[in-house]
């Protein structure tokens, strides 16, 4: 049900050549994701891992950007398929699982995400369905390679066993985390270390080598941006909504005292 998430609309902008930008959401109210969806991202990443939601506040935001052109990408609190089952029937499209380890880690949330004989996902849609508007065979033909799987490569544990990671069928998207990255490093937030900076490279290169499509979640900076372009992303999520609240709301008070200071 492709139209229900604008999954169709991000996978054509990225086989154009095109780098698709989104922008995390972690406050409840879903008109943020709305607005996020107004302004033109192209997708917005709606965080259970760290935000203070559950399903009902996730299914608000993933419902209110369907009247927009951005695709709704939920990150799940862990690879657990109990946890990662109720949020697929939200439709989204697509799925973040944080901090794949290993190729049986990888394996087991694609599995959990695909429903049989490729995968073991429980059967009871409802939203997806458009609450049965379509039939059982017309819902599983649509949904066959939806959501996009996405898998967050975010330790040093991760790069090491990253060929055996790539090397799992299903995977669409690996996410690299630099934040986690950097600190499983005992380097935390110091992207540029050569050891990080090294750990980046290879996900990167090994990624796009494979096939899957590189992605990464990260603070907007000039520079910052144009490193990620570099490295071959097809989607960046930049900074977050309370970052660009907080952006914002004090550039409009720094200018309002310095006219008021003139005066």
């Amino acid at each position: 049900m492709n139209s229900l998430n604008h999954l169709e609309r991000f996978r054509a902008k990225v086989a154009g050549g095109e780098v698709c930008l989104g922008t995390g959401i972690t406050f409840s109210d879903p008109a943020v994701a709305e607005l996020a969806g107004e302004v033109g991202y192209d997708f917005v990443w709606i965080d259970m891992e760290h935000g203070p939601f559950d399903l009902q506040t996730a299914l608000g935001h993933v419902m209110a950007v369907r009247g927009t052109g951005a695709a709704p990408f939920v990150r799940v609190r862990c690879n657990d398929a109990n946890v990662i089952k109720p949020v697929l029937d939200l439709a989204p499209a697509g799925l973040i699982v944080p901090n794949i380890l290993t190729a049986q880690g990888a394996a087991e949330a694609v599995r959990a995400c695909r429903y049989p004989p490729q995968g073991t996902r429980g059967y009871g849609p409802r939203r997806g369905q458009r609450f049965g508007a379509a039939s059982q065979p017309e819902y599983l033909d649509a949904v066959r390679d939806e959501p996009l799987i996405i898998l967050q490569i975010e330790h040093a544990d991760a790069v090491e066993r990253l060929d055996e990671i790539l090397a799992v069928p299903g995977i669409d998207s690996i996410c690299v985390g630099p934040n986690d990255l950097s600190g499983s490093f005992g380097k935390f937030g110091q992207w540029q270390d050569p050891q990080v900076a090294d750990a980046i490279e290879t996900i990167a290169s090994k990624t796009n080598a494979a096939g899957p499509m590189l992605g990464v979640s990260t603070f907007y900076t000039e520079e910052n941006f144009a490193r990620w372009l570099d490295l071959g992303v097809s989607w960046i999520n930049l900074s977050v909504d309370f970052a660009n609240l907080r952006k914002a709301s004090a550039e409009v008070l720094a200018a309002a005292h310095g006219i008021a200071g003139r005066r």
